[in-house]
C-alpha cells in the first residue's frame, strides 16, 4: 500500500479537493490518504486563538463566522446531492459551535491546540464525504486514535504501529484509507501536534507503521530543484537524492521538506516521493537510500545566519576549551551550524540569535569574541566524498570571486558549505548554477 499526503494548497479548494480524488483513486489499489487542512484555515485557526489569549471573545467570534461563511460556500460548490451538502453542513455546524464554546471559558496553551487541530479535522471529512458521494469505498480515521508522542514530545513509533495495525484489521476493505496530518496526542493524552514537519511527518510515520510501499508527498511545486528558483535562473528539479542529502538540502534551506520529517522512512528504507499536484505527470523526486555515486545534486541556502568568532592564546593545547565553549550554547539552548578551529581560535555559526548577548558575555571570559550578522550559509550537495576528486575545487572555483567567511567540508560526505554575507547570496547561488550544473 502507497502514502499519499496532501497539503493545504493541494487541497485549498473544492476543485482541488476534487482533482486529489482523481489522483488518489486512479490506480485502483488501496491507498492510505494524509491530508493536511485547508490553504488558510490554520492561521485563521491561529488568529481566533490570539484573541482568546487577549480576552477579546468579539474579535474571535468575528473570525470564527468569516470562516464558518467561507466553508458553508465550499460545501456547495463540493457536492452535488442535497443528503451529502446537508450530512456535511451539519458536521461543520457542530465544529464552529465548539470553536465558539472557548469564547465563554478561560482559554490555555492546551485549548489552542484543540482549536487548530479543527482544520485537519474538517478537511479529511470534507473529502471523505466526497469520495463516499462519488461511490467510492472511503474510511476515514482519526489520527488522535493512534498518533501518539511520548513524554519527550517524540513521536513513539512502537505505539503508533501497534494501534494503526489493530485499526486497519477492523477496517478492511477499503479503497481509501484517509486521517490528518500534523495532530496527534501526547503521553498524557491531550490533543497535541507534530511540531516538525507536520503532515510530511505523520505522512512518514505511518509509512513506517504500515510498512508501505512508497510515501508520496503532493505540493505545489515539482520535488525539489537543484538551486533556489526564486533567487536563479534556469533551476531543475533533482530525480533522485539520497535521504542524507535531501536532509542536509531541508536543513540548509528548501522549503519543500523538514529535516527530521522523513527519518522513520529512511530507517525503515521506504522510498520518499516529493510530486506536483498541479503536474500530476512530473517525475518530481525520489528520495530513498540509494546514492548516486560521484554527482553534485542541488544548492540550497540558509539565511539569517550569526557568526562567532573567539580569539585566545590560552587555547593552545588546552584540554576542555572547546567543551566549555559547546557548554554555554547548550545552556542556552542554541544549535550551532558550522564550526572551524585553529590553534589559537574557533569560529562558529548560529541561526537563533535570540540569546546572543548572553553567549557572549559568558564567551569574553575564555577569549576576544568577534560577531558578524547578516550571514548566509550556502550548502552544495552530493555524493562529495572526499575520494571523488575535484569536487571541491569546483564548489571553490564557482565561489573564487565571492567573499568566504568559512568553510566546512569532511563532516558529511555529502555537503560542502560557504559562510558568506547575505549580500552577497544571490550572486554566489547564480554562479554555483552556472559552474556545476549549466556549464
Amino acid at each position: 500500500m502507497k502514502v499519499m499526503k496532501f497539503g493545504g494548497t493541494s487541497v485549498g479548494t473544492p476543485t482541488r479537493m476534487k482533482d486529489v480524488t482523481k489522483l488518489v483513486t486512479a490506480s485502483g489499489n488501496p491507498v492510505f490518504v494524509v491530508f493536511s487542512a485547508m490553504s488558510g484555515t490554520t492561521n485563521s485557526l491561529v488568529e481566533i486563538s490570539n484573541y482568546l489569549y487577549k480576552k477579546n471573545p468579539e474579535g474571535a467570534n468575528e473570525v470564527i463566522n468569516k470562516l464558518e461563511e467561507k466553508y458553508m460556500q465550499h460545501v456547495e460548490e463540493l457536492y452535488s446531492t442535497q443528503e451529502w451538502k446537508d450530512t456535511t453542513r451539519a458536521f461543520l455546524s457542530d465544529v464552529f459551535k465548539y470553536l465558539r464554546s472557548f469564547t465563554k471559558e478561560l482559554f490555555t496553551s492546551f485549548e489552542e491546540k484543540s482549536i487548530v487541530a479543527q482544520g485537519e479535522i474538517m478537511s479529511t471529512n470534507m473529502i471523505a464525504n466526497y469520495m463516499k458521494e462519488q461511490g467510492i469505498k472511503a474510511t476515514l480515521l482519526s489520527a488522535l486514535d493512534f498518533m501518539r508522542t511520548d513524554k519527550n514530545a517524540e513521536p513513539d513509533p512502537s505505539y503508533i504501529k501497534e494501534k494503526l495495525t489493530a485499526i486497519l484489521e477492523e477496517n478492511q476493505g477499503s479503497q481509501v484509507y484517509i486521517t490528518q496530518g500534523f495532530i496527534c496526542r501526547n503521553a498524557y493524552g491531550e490533543i497535541d501536534n507534530l511540531l516538525r514537519g507536520g503532515s510530511d511527518y505523520s505522512a512518514s510515520l505511518i509509512g513506517a507503521a504500515i510498512n508501505a510501499d512508497e510515501i508520496q508527498i503532493w505540493t505545489d511545486i515539482d520535488g525539489m530543484h537543484n538551486n533556489d528558483p526564486r533567487v536563479v535562473d534556469k533551476t531543475a528539479p533533482v530525480h533522485q537524492l539520497h535521504f542524507e542529502e535531501a536532509a542536509e538540502l531541508a536543513y540548509f534551506g528548501a522549503k519543500i521538506l523538514h529535516p527530521t520529517c522523513v527519518q522513520p522512512a529512511k530507517f525503515a528504507g521506504i522510498p520518499v516521493r516529493l510530486l506536483n499536484t498541479m503536474d500530476p505527470g512530473a517525475e518530481g523526486t525520489t528520495i530513498s537510500n540509494y546514492t548516486e555515486k560521484g554527482k553534485i545534486k542541488a544548492v540550497a541556502a540558509k539565511d539569517n545566519i550569526t557568526a562567532i568568532k573567539i580569539k585566545s592564546s590560552r587555547m593552545l593545547l588546552a584540554t576542555g576549551f572547546l567543551r566549555k565553549v559547546f557548554d554555554i550554547f547548550e545552556s542556552y539552548q542554541t544549535s550551532i551550524d558550522m564550526v572551524c578551529t585553529s590553534e589559537v581560535g574557533v569560529s562558529m555559526s548560529i541561526d537563533n540569535p535570540s540569546r546572543l548577548n548572553e553567549i557572549v558575555d559568558e564567551l569574553k571570559k575564555y577569549g576576544t569574541v568577534t560577531v558578524d550578522t547578516d550571514m548566509c550559509i550556502i550548502c552544495v550537495v552530493g555524493d562529495l566524498d572526499w575520494s571523488n576528486v575535484g569536487f571541491e575545487t569546483l564548489a571553490l572555483e564557482a565561489m573564487k570571486n565571492i567573499p568566504v567567511r568559512m568553510i566546512s567540508y569532511g563532516g558529511s560526505n555529502y555537503n560542502i558549505s560557504f559562510l558568506i554575507k547575505e549580500a552577497d547570496k544571490k550572486r554566489a547561488l547564480q554562479s554555483l548554477s552556472t559552474t556545476l550544473f549549466n556549464s
